[in-house]
């Protein structure tokens, strides 16, 4: 490091003790070091047999006036699409472990209808099925991640689901599959066995699981060019114990990674979760509060996995994550539809950045969910379709998809709300093929201004190259089909240089995403 580099690194540390009560937030940003890639896959999607997330969402059917390419609705496919969704899980969540998967595929005439037990013991059609997710798939060009039945289904069961997918040799099961319009696999690499076992996938023990877990990968084969990368269901939230059980008791080469869940609830109370929209700052400060302490569950679980993984080959896949509050009035309880506003905007793109700054370790998350259902990106009504401030936040932060992180030191002020406080700014940054950096920030605080100096460990030659910014007047703004664009990103260009330093003036409550060339 450059000797006037560490001289800049002095001057904005100095009097560190007092800067947190002032109101201007110090970043430094070592773009030398960039060197750890922030996975594609961390800005994934899951999409739930659940209220309207698949029917209405997704599938339209054939027969639908709304624009569709063989049921699947086209204005949600492009939507995705333009953000790059990496990754979509599916059937479930909890619906999983009630699916058989070959209820699913041949005519669909044919095919059984079930009871949604988990989500309103509505009629599953199985209209929308194996064939009609990958296709899904490969319309909005991501990778599918399949969460297989341990709970309520068998080894078989699973390890044909696997064969039917990936393999290309003749069997009666891939016969079955060109007989259903599929010659060639598919070749999914992402496997969930299991999900949620310690509650409705089983309500298993750690140990349970965990033999059962190395049963149905057993037999969960790796096919020619498809080989398998399979995911244990992990800890709920911070659960320790299940996660220290899931690393002495599977070996380490029978999974790719382990899941962990963790929502955020804005009363923290699951009975009485709080409104999307109506909320006051009481609940607007412990819904950022229960969201931030994403990194606290981060850290305690990675310091678990790295005394047995000290080389961090086992991935943490964050595979549902977001805000759950109180369905809309006058909606289905069981279907967990629920506005999104500024509010769940900030959310979300704080956890990003959490999840951006652990990337060493999380290499696939999976906001809850794609369209209709909870923190979802989309909403759609009829043939309307509107995107939610939480699609804008995957929006501006794609930038960061397969870019290399850069390390950074923030010293924030306070949000100080009662008596309590939380760091108003949060932040990430990378590098990106082309050698843009981009850094992604995040004021939490609904009432202030904040100026963030910003310097450089390394390169003192970048250049200005374009803003992005994300706000609204109210922290519980929302898109709604009567005013679907209150909640967007504009241009943002409140930036200014002097020497080294620089100055972003965060507006109140906002996400802002920087671009910066040589």
């Amino acid at each position: 490091m450059k000797r006037t580099s560490w001289l800049l690194l002095a001057i904005f540390w100095v009097g560190a003790s007092v800067a947190q009560a002032q109101s201007q937030a110090t970043l430094v940003l070592n773009d030398a070091q960039a060197h750890q890639t922030i996975s594609r896959y961390i800005y994934g999607m899951f999409s739930e047999h659940l209220g309207r997330d698949i029917y209405d969402g997704i599938w339209v059917g054939k027969q639908s006036s709304i624009p569709n390419k063989d049921g699947i609705r086209l204005d949600v496919v492009e939507a995705l699409k333009r953000i790059h969704v990496p990754v979509m899980r599916w059937p479930g969540g909890c619906f999983a472990d009630e699916y058989h998967w070959k209820d699913g595929v041949g005519d669909p005439a044919q095919r059984p209808k079930t009871i949604n037990t988990n989500w309103g013991g509505v009629t599953e059609t199985n209209a929308f099925g194996t064939h009609e997710f990958l296709e899904f798939c490969r319309l909005v060009g991501c990778d599918p991640y399949i969460a297989g039945n341990v709970g309520s289904g068998t080894v078989q069961e699973m390890s044909e689901w696997v064969e039917y997918l990936n393999s290309n040799q003749e069997s009666s099961i891939t016969d079955w599959r060109r007989r259903n319009g599929q010659d060639s696999a598919w070749k999914v690499p992402f496997w969930g066995v299991g999900n949620e076992s310690w509650g409705c996938g089983g309500n298993m023990t750690p140990e349970y699981y965990a033999d059962l877990y190395r049963r149905y990968a057993s037999f969960c084969k790796n096919y020619p060019g498809a080989p398998l990368k399979k995911i244990a269901s992990g800890p709920n939230g911070n659960d320790l114990h299940w996660m220290e059980v899931l690393l002495q008791d599977i070996p380490h080469w029978m999974m790719w990674g382990i899941s962990l869940h963790y929502y955020t609830v804005p009363t923290g109370n699951w009975s009485h979760k709080g409104s999307a929209t109506q909320f006051g700052e009481d609940e607007y400060f412990s819904t950022l509060k229960r969201a931030l302490f994403m990194d606290r569950i981060l850290h305690d679980q990675e310091a678990l996995m790295n005394r047995y993984d000290p080389q961090k080959r086992l991935a943490l896949v964050v595979d549902e994550w977001g805000v759950w509050t109180d369905v809309e009035p006058g909606t289905n309880p069981a279907f967990l539809y629920q506005q999104n506003s500024l509010r769940d905007a900030l959310v979300a793109a704080s956890t990003l950045n959490i999840f951006n700054q652990h990337c060493d370790r999380v290499r696939m998350a999976n906001l809850a969910q794609t369209v209709n259902v909870l923190q979802s990106v989309i909403l759609t009504h009829g043939a309307q379709m509107l995107l939610t401030p939480t699609y804008w936040v995957f929006d501006l932060y794609q930038v960061h998809q397969d870019a290399r992180l850069v390390p950074l030191q923030l010293l924030a002020p306070y949000y100080v709300f009662g008596n309590d406080s939380l760091p108003a700014v949060n932040a990430s940054a990378s590098i990106d093929s082309t050698g843009a950096l981009h850094i992604s920030l995040v004021n939490i605080d609904p009432a202030h201004t904040i100026p963030v100096k910003m310097s450089f460990a390394g390169s003192m030659n970048w250049k200005f190259a374009g803003g992005q910014l994300l706000t609204s007047a109210h922290v519980n703004d929302c898109n709604t089909f009567e005013h679907p664009d209150l909640v967007h990103p504009v241009s943002f260009s409140d930036v200014r240089q002097t020497g080294d330093i620089w100055t972003v003036n965060m507006p109140a409550k906002s996400v802002v995403v920087l671009t910066l060339k040589k």
